[in-house]
């Protein structure tokens, strides 16, 4: 497996510390509002990233964080708070929000088969751990109180910037529109480790700690919990490149300081999805969702398939003209896909000769536009029979999930519908009067429109064949 390593610029053998298992950490959603198809895009990338691992037959062990309390957006830990925002917004507590969030978040994800990690954790369950961490980095000099808050001291470390590769004058408080200084900082790239006061007077969720009542910085709650479960060391952390400055670059910080040792050898970052004014946001333009693509009668794994055919590394523009050649295209491909036939024995040379390739495209930094091309190449080669080729694809969709060989129900007509509803009806006050003659009769039309019903303690079912 080679994969793009963020510390260090370049394409890497990945070799992880353990022979055959996989640390993943990946970074999840503030569960303040509905996950934009921008969003999406990085947990698509991280699933194809995570499902290679188990193709190649390492063992993966993934963590993932649910933000549900604070996370202030900006450079200088001001900013919004998004949680308390949601809640403003739909007159709920931030926990209501939460939990709300949580569900769709979740539920987005099964529609575009993006496996849900092994791990989940919410922020809120985890205040002792960040606790913890926060009372070593005092006693050994990396934090320092200042105006009621904990803050991390970025001038105790000799290599900050070493994910991001600036120099301190580069990163600059306020680069931001809407941005403030914290004028109770020491450096300006110190960032908050836990808060007692802070703009946000409102602020719902707050704990006893050592340092007064408060909550935790958004950065704190990776650290905590991806040591929490993984342990001091981990493989690979990926992410959004948004989170490259400053989320990532913060946690590397704050957990090696914390450590004592390197922690995480691995980041991989997927780049963003735009539009055509640009990065896609929940503040600006039409909120796209994967409901919102439902609703305009797009499947949400034909969305899967567009993020395929484009390199995680690179920006991908979104159009509806683009979504609807790649809805087309996903259509004609499921169409071959389920005509295939079993015929014939496997021809395991074949197989292994196509397996092998599709490995090396999707081992060479998650090239998923290749690895769909081996995929075209199994269905236009002639000399494999329908058996070699099902076993084949079948193989590929492990990563590739897109459920080649699922074929989907008919959305039923609504009129339709409603006769059988209302035939059902009919034929239960028919057998309430005893008029079982009409009862049978009613039974045999719907069975002449391929409809048959099942009456169980529950009540009467159909189902169209």
């Amino acid at each position: 497996m080679k994969i793009y390593n963020t510390l260090t610029r370049q394409v890497e053998e990945f070799k992880p510390m353990h022979e055959a298992e996989v640390k993943m950490y990946t970074c999840g959603p503030t569960v303040y509002h509905y996950a934009h198809i921008g969003n999406l895009r990085s947990y698509i990338f991280e699933d194809v990233l995570e499902k290679t691992f188990t193709y190649l037959g390492y063992t993966v062990k993934r963590c993932m964080n649910i933000t549900d309390v604070g996370h202030l957006s900006s450079d200088s830990d001001s900013g919004e708070d998004k949680m308390i925002k949601g809640a403003i917004r739909e007159k709920k507590t931030v926990l209501e929000i939460a939990d709300f969030y949580t569900e769709c978040f979740k539920n987005d994800l099964e529609k575009l088969n993006v496996k849900w990690p092994e791990i989940v954790s919410k922020a809120t369950d985890n205040i002792e751990e960040y606790i913890k961490i926060i009372e070593k980095l005092l006693q050994d000099g990396y934090a320092y109180a200042s105006g009621g808050n904990i803050y991390f001291d970025t001038s105790k470390l000799e290599d900050y910037y070493q994910l991001t590769n600036h120099k301190v004058d580069e990163m600059v408080v306020g680069v931001r529109e809407g941005v403030e200084e914290d004028t109770f900082k020491r450096n300006q790239a110190d960032f908050v480790l836990w808060f007692t006061k802070s703009k946000f007077k409102e602020q719902e969720l707050k704990w006893d700690s050592p340092w007064g009542y408060g909550y935790p910085g958004w950065h704190i709650e990776c650290s905590g919990i991806a040591m929490k479960y993984l342990g001091e060391y981990i493989d690979i952390h990926c992410g959004g490149v948004d989170n490259i400055f400053p989320h990532h670059t913060n946690e590397i910080a704050q957990s090696e300081a914390y450590l004592g040792h390197f922690w995480c050898k691995y980041w991989v970052h997927g780049e963003h999805l735009n539009d055509a004014s640009g990065k896609m946001s929940k503040s600006k333009g039409e909120f796209l969702t994967i409901s919102l693509l439902e609703q305009k009668k797009y499947k949400p794994l034909a969305y899967r398939f567009m993020c395929l055919h484009s390199h995680y590394r690179k920006v991908l523009v979104f159009t509806y003209e683009a979504l609807e050649q790649a809805s087309i295209a996903y259509e004609k491909l499921k169409n071959k896909t389920l005509a295939l036939q079993e015929e014939g024995i496997l021809e395991k040379e074949a197989f292994d000769k196509y397996n092998i390739l599709f490995k090396e495209k999707i081992s060479d930094d998650l090239n998923t536009a290749a690895a769909l091309t081996v995929l075209y190449d199994v269905l236009k080669d002639h000399s494999l029979n329908g058996t070699t080729k099902k076993a084949l694809v079948d193989s590929f969709d492990q990563v590739l999930s897109l459920d080649l060989f699922k074929e989907e129900k008919k959305e039923m007509d609504k009129d339709l519908e409603r006769y059988i509803e209302e035939k059902i009806e009919e034929r239960r006050l028919a057998k309430e009067k005893k008029d079982y003659l009409l009862a049978d009769q009613i039974r045999m039309e719907l069975e002449k429109r391929n409809v048959f019903i099942k009456d169980t303690r529950e009540g009467t079912i159909f189902e169209v064949r």
